[in-house]
Parts: C-alpha cells; sequence; structure tokens
C-alpha cells in the first residue's frame, strides 16, 4: 500500500541475498537495486560499495543460510557474513556520506538455531545504532513469524529504507502472522 515513487532517487544495496519480492518492490517503488555478491570478502565489498555508491541503505538477509532448516553452521556462517556486508557498505559507502540506513532480515522462526540468530541481529542493530550515530547511519533489525508472507515483509522493507523510515533506529521489527 506504499506510494508509487517513494523510492525514487534511493539505491539499495542487497545482500544475502533477499527474497525476490523484496527486491521487485523496491524497484516498483522507484529504487535502485544493486546487488552485492556474497562471496566477496569484507576488502572487495567495501570497494564494491565505495563504487556504487552514492548507496542510502543495505538490506542483508541472514535468513537465506537458514534454507536447510537452520544449525551451528547457518547461525554462524549468517553472523559473519552480516558483519562483513554491513561494515564494508557502511565504512564503503554510508559513512562517507554522512547517513544511510541497515536493515538486517532475520531467519523465520523455528529454524534450528534461529532465536540466536534473531538475538544476535537485535543486539548488532542495537550497538550500530550508538557507534554509527554521529555518522548519520541507523540499523534496524527485521523478525519475519514462520508464516510471514513475503509480500508482508516486503513492505515493511521498502518503508524502512524510505524517508520516512528514517526516525527508526537500534530496534527490532517482529513479524506475525495474520
Amino acid at each position: 500500500m506504499l506510494r508509487r515513487g517513494l523510492l525514487t532517487g534511493r539505491a539499495v544495496a542487497l545482500a544475502g541475498p533477499p527474497p525476490a519480492a523484496i527486491g521487485q518492490a523496491l524497484i516498483e517503488l522507484g529504487a535502485r537495486v544493486l546487488e552485492l555478491d556474497s562471496e566477496l570478502d569484507e576488502d572487495g565489498a567495501r570497494d564494491w560499495a565505495a563504487a556504487a555508491a552514492p548507496l542510502h541503505a543495505l538490506l542483508y538477509d541472514a535468513g537465506s543460510q537458514f534454507a536447510d532448516g537452520g544449525g551451528s553452521d547457518a547461525l554462524r556462517e549468517s553472523l559473519e557474513r552480516a558483519w562483513v556486508a554491513t561494515r564494508a557498505v557502511a565504512t564503503g559507502a554510508l559513512i562517507p556520506a554522512g547517513a544511510g540506513k541497515v536493515v538486517l532480515l532475520a531467519p523465520p522462526a523455528g529454524a534450528a538455531f534461529a532465536a540466536a540468530a534473531r538475538a544476535a541481529l537485535e543486539n548488532l542493530v542495537r550497538t550500530l545504532s550508538v557507534e554509527w550515530a554521529r555518522y548519520g547511519v541507523s540499523a534496524v533489525a527485521v523478525a519475519p513469524g514462520a508464516a510471514t508472507r513475503d509480500d508482508e515483509l516486503a513492505e515493511l522493507v521498502c518503508f524502512l529504507v524510505s524517508e520516512a523510515g528514517e526516525y527508526f533506529d537500534g530496534c527490532l521489527f517482529e513479524l506475525a502472522a495474520g
């Protein structure tokens, strides 16, 4: 239910990768969408972010690592990749620009170690909201419920990376079914 053109002029980097519905919704609302290769190391990701500037937001989907049911390996890999992508894009594009938003998507509830990943991502965005406030960079986490639909997730993400979503920082959005 967001208005067309809401994200015109905004550039959003996607990593993880998030569900296709989110990228499509961003494009339909006018955003320039760029995909960050998840195989890049931190230096490569930082160089990519600097070359892609100006960027207004990073969306990292930590839930993509839990597609096979989760587990300790999914937990470790999702959090490591979340930090690498977040720090690289922030230091390569967002902090130099003096503004930006980091949105971290947690895995859906129910997968093994998903609760731990959700708590870790919430802790990360709370910390980043304090540490990076002086640079104008804010961070939020989104925790979908087990039955959250991709279109619901896409609408929330689009709102959060819009100018209207700039108010929110250091918080976790939990989506429940229905």
